[in-house]
């Protein structure tokens, strides 16, 4: 068990930089305990951790936080919030860049790389906290219908999706909130270019493809991203498009036909697409690829069908790959914001608000359990063993809250035997020896 010890330690280091107020007095909790026992909560799954491990100290003197996560003394909740609430997320990109290193190990490129050694990576938007009583000075607002203001944090997420894959991994956000000197609110356009401009360079090693949805097959984002020379696969629909659809009406496309079984049922795919097409009108319009896909059942009749407009050179070798490449968009929704708001990790759940950037810094350390968890998933032996052990993703962390809310397991190595094999050493059973 290395890994994740591994990464917990850079982590500390990554919360020992954060700012701390009381300056040369201090105090008898070290800085670096604020973050991590904030991130000890997100990444067991269990919001009820850290009272748990106060009593488990109180009865025990010594707690899993310490022994686990390196922790000396546990912060209360109020005492977490304060300090986290002066941490710009920004400062957790070193932890993130961790999680991008990991990215080029062979079991991950193994597991996520498509196309060719390429890697995908979805764009998308994704609201966190909304509230018509609470605020700070980077809540967006907006008017509802009975006239009240209502305060919400956003952000652009970019993660890496597969298809044919079941997991995903965030990468670090760019979160969208009110800029100064701008007359509109922050938006997702926006958010994607500051975030290009901020880690596409990094990244290229990947050799990414970007994935986005009709709001990104735009113009501007085109631009950007040719000039970079990266490739994309962007959803577009004829609603937002309609100079495009106008110019490839009656156009001559290539094609291509898939039969597909599945189970007794045989559905068609069809596949249709041209080239160098304007993706709006005027002289200087980007020229994209365009890719129609649709699904056709046993009667003939059409049960899906989408639309992308593609950097990427297509042909009938390709065209299918390239289709199930531009489908796994929909994983940074289903596998990611789904599995973050309704399943463990409460992303939309008030864990603290704040006045400065504590409900930001508390969603990016929530992002980076989630990005640890697919990493450990994929690269660390024990832990594998120990979710396989559990069959379920929910048993696992169930069982995890379990017994770690009344034994006190000296290192990780021990308590994920423990999970794999439902024993607990005796020795960590017996009564403390009373001095």
């Amino acid at each position: 068990m290395r890994l994740l010890p591994s990464l917990l330690s850079e982590l500390r280091a990554v919360c020992a930089g954060f700012p701390d107020p009381r300056k040369g007095r201090g105090g008898n909790i070290a800085a670096a305990d604020f973050g991590l026992s904030a991130f000890a909560m997100f990444f067991t799954q269990n919001a009820s951790f850290l009272s748990f491990q106060r009593a488990l100290e109180k009865g025990q003197g010594r707690s899993n936080l310490e022994t686990l996560f390196g922790i000396g003394k546990i912060p209360s909740d109020n005492y977490i919030r304060d300090m986290l609430d002066l941490a710009d997320p920004a400062l957790l990109r070193p932890a993130f860049a961790r999680v991008e290193a990991k990215l080029e190990e062979p079991a991950m490129r193994k597991a996520f790389e498509r196309l060719g050694g390429r890697t995908l990576i979805a764009f998308d938007g994704t609201e966190y906290f909304c509230s018509q009583k609470l605020g700070c000075a980077h809540c967006q607002t907006r008017k509802r219908a009975n006239g009240k203001i209502e305060n919400y944090h956003a952000m652009l997420a970019a993660t890496v999706v597969a298809p044919g894959h079941a997991r995903v991994v965030p990468l670090y956000p760019e979160f969208i909130t009110p800029r100064d000197g701008a007359e509109k609110q922050d938006c997702e356009r926006n958010a994607v270019q500051r975030w290009h401009a901020s880690h596409a360079a990094r990244l290229r090693v990947l050799r990414p493809i970007y994935l986005g949805d009709d709001l990104f097959a735009c113009q501007p984002i085109v631009e950007m991203l040719a000039k970079a020379r990266d490739d994309f696969i962007l959803t577009c629909k004829p609603a937002s498009h309609k100079a495009l659809f106008d110019f490839i009406d009656g156009a001559e496309f290539e094609r291509r036909e898939q039969k597909i079984r599945k189970g007794k049922k045989v559905e068609t795919r069809r596949y249709r697409w041209i080239e160098s097409a304007p993706i709006r009108d005027g002289a200087d319009a980007a020229l994209v690829n365009f890719i129609a896909f649709e699904i056709v059942d046993a009667k003939g009749r059409v049960t899906y069908a989408t639309s992308w407009v593609t950097s990427l050179p297509v042909n009938s070798d390709n065209v299918a790959d390239i289709a199930a490449c531009g489908r796994a968009r929909w994983k940074i929704e289903n596998e990611g914001f789904n599995v973050l708001k309704n399943h463990g990790y409460e992303l939309e759940h008030n864990f603290g608000h704040g006045e400065a950037f504590l409900a930001m810094t508390l969603a990016g350390l929530n992002l980076l359990a989630f990005a640890w968890h697919a990493i450990l998933d994929t690269l660390e032996p024990p832990w594998i063993a120990a979710r396989e052990a559990a069959a379920k993703r929910t048993s696992f962390f169930q069982h995890l809250a379990t017994i770690t809310a009344f034994v006190v397991f000296p290192s990780w190595a021990v308590l994920i035997e423990a999970l794999t094999t439902f024993t607990i050493p005796p020795e960590l059973l017996a009564p403390p020896k009373l001095e």
